[in-house]
């Protein structure tokens, strides 16, 4: 497919695909999403959604994502300002944003995080137009800035995926998830970027189930 047709995707059957899909599929998770609603409220002190640093869009706009809440309350600000979490956020750094062991996580949120369940919501950000069902992951914008001063090479293929919507699934959340680095993810999602096609969308999606139930390189 070339970059006009790819283009004509994006714009018109790929945005037809995130409507409709995300619409069906908020209505088969509601039951699911209030289940949880409830226990996150009676779990833990905090609201039900995370408040998290805004994640990086297409052509590097940013924006908020919804996700259920599976730390404790203000987490992202104790990790990034609380001097005595200084040396897990350094280890954060280097592990390429993921923490194997993270403190912070609640125990409800272990579960949620296992089999992607806390990223439900992100169905609103696809019908808001911020993100697709499919396509790269959206990362965080320190995260972009410090991966590629540890990555160099990396700053091409990041322009390359941020000419796109990210997404709740992709090729390299159903190829390893969080046991791949930055170097190696970005460039998965690269990939994705040049190969993606209504075909290749499907062929995501239909992986996507088992890599939420085995919980396959979750953190």
């Amino acid at each position: 497919m070339n970059i006009f047709r790819r283009d004509l995707y994006d714009k018109i059957l790929k945005r037809l695909f995130d409507i409709v899909g995300s619409l069906i599929l908020i209505i088969i998770f509601t039951p699911v999403c209030l289940t949880i609603a409830v226990f996150i409220k009676l779990g833990s002190r905090g609201p039900i959604f995370a408040d998290t640093p805004q994640r990086v869009g297409k052509h590097g706009r940013l924006f908020k994502m919804f996700k259920f809440r599976s730390m404790v309350e203000n987490a992202h600000r104790l990790l990034r300002q609380d001097p005595k979490l200084k040396t897990l956020y350094e280890q954060y750094k280097r592990n390429s944003y993921k923490l194997r062991q993270d403190p912070r996580v609640t125990t409800l949120g272990r579960l949620l995080r296992k089999h992607s369940l806390d990223e439900i919501p992100q169905l609103l950000n696809v019908l808001a137009g911020d993100m697709s069902i499919v396509g790269p992951r959206a990362y965080y914008q320190d995260e972009l800035v410090d991966q590629q001063k540890k990555y160099p090479k990396t700053q091409s293929l990041v322009s390359k995926v941020l000419s796109v919507k990210p997404g709740i699934t992709g090729y390299w959340q159903v190829s390893g998830r969080s046991e791949v680095n930055f170097d190696k993810r970005i460039a998965m999602d690269a990939d994705y970027v040049d190969k993606r096609s209504l075909w290749y969308d499907i062929k995501i999606l239909i992986k996507t189930p088992w890599a939420m139930i085995s919980g396959k390189g979750a953190i």
